[in-house]
């Protein structure tokens, strides 16, 4: 067969594909109103989930699961768009790795609102300025992201989404390699290529600086200083570097685990994760006796930090993720238990245990 009927083949389905794409818009506006009138939330985690893991299984055709899923955040990305007018808080500027979380998990077709830290991410969801926020929790190398824990102490908002993005670093610069005195990233990125910089620029000096898109800018603006940058190729292409090095972390599968905050948290969906914080009270055996509250019932924790509770010297507060939704009767059991034991208890968020 020739290109030509192939083509035309092509283009009766781009136009079968478009029809259905308006007819599903037309249900997805219907939606919107349904949800406005009821008083519903707009953006349904659960649902997302639900309907990707169902679209991969009825998929028998050539697409890859991760094309199937790319193609459909887009297509859900532009029905959020038109049930309401979603934004989303992100730690900017445009091009760090938490705007590619974000756009991962909300496509391109929302409204964006990049925040200098992430206390403005959260203080911008709380006031309703926008919908929802997008913060770093946790890198696989690098451990928690302190500063995020630490907000949820005493922020009102709750953990309604996870998002999984494989962090790859690159070295960029508009200089030659060789005349590269200074390293500019943020303190995470650092700690994720701490080996390759030994390896490559042990005499360098290392800038900590807020993003790696402001880390881009500066490698850009002090070139002339021997100044270069570590973070994402988005990075490097909008401040116009040259990539040197990519994939430069230490190791290959480093992936950060990046949290959706709004004002509820998500229904059940038969995979969930909950995260809760606690601070026990202070006297022999509390915390052996608190974690006993989720032994007795057989739950498994997947993660426990310990932060400084910032009020008291030497008394800290617990940050615990847990297989199961805090609506299972399980859990609900094993909250209360703990409560016995706690000087307070605060259930962050329940959510789908995403591994992708």
């Amino acid at each position: 067969m020739s290109l030509d009927p192939i083509r035309k083949q092509i283009d009766l389905i781009d136009q079968e594909l478009l029809n259905l794409l308006s007819q599903r818009a037309d249900l997805v506006h219907e939606v919107g109103v349904v949800k406005k009138r009821d008083g519903l939330q707009i953006y349904a985690p659960e649902r997302e989930q639900a309907l990707l893991d169902r679209l991969v299984q009825m998929n028998q055709g050539r697409l890859p699961e991760k094309s199937i899923k790319a193609i459909y955040r887009e297509i859900m990305s532009a029905a959020l768009a038109l049930e309401d007018d979603l934004k989303i808080a992100y730690l900017g500027p445009e091009g760090t790795w938490t705007h590619q979380a974000a756009i991962k998990k909300f496509g391109h077709s929302v409204d964006y609102s990049p925040q200098p830290n992430f206390s403005d991410v959260f203080d911008q969801v709380a006031r309703r300025q926008v919908s929802y926020g997008v913060v770093p929790i946790e890198n696989s190398t690098e451990g928690a992201v302190s500063h995020t824990l630490d907000l949820f102490v005493d922020s009102p908002l709750h953990i309604c989404a996870q998002i999984l993005l494989r962090i790859e670093n690159c070295l960029m610069a508009s200089i030659p390699k060789e005349e590269i005195k200074t390293l500019y990233s943020h303190p995470q990125v650092f700690g994720q290529c701490r080996n390759w910089i030994l390896k490559n620029y042990p005499e360098a000096d290392l800038v900590e600086v807020s993003s790696t898109t402001k880390a881009a800018q500066l490698a850009k603006e002090k070139a002339h200083e021997g100044a270069a940058a570590l973070g994402g190729a988005l990075a490097a292409e909008i401040h116009g570097l040259t990539l040197y090095e990519t994939s430069i972390q230490d190791r290959a599968t480093n992936t950060t685990r990046f949290l959706v905050i709004g004002e509820k948290s998500c229904p059940p969906t038969g995979n969930d994760r909950t995260s809760i914080l606690f601070a026990i009270n202070d006297r022999p055996g509390s915390l052996v006796n608190a974690l006993q509250a989720f032994e007795h019932l057989h739950i498994n924790l997947s993660k426990i930090e310990s932060r400084p509770s910032k009020r008291k010297d030497w008394e800290y507060i617990f940050h615990v993720d847990l297989s199961g939704h805090a609506e299972e009767e399980n859990i609900a059991q094993a909250l209360a238990e703990l409560s016995n034991h706690c000087s307070m208890v605060k259930v962050l968020g329940s959510y789908p245990d995403v591994t992708e």
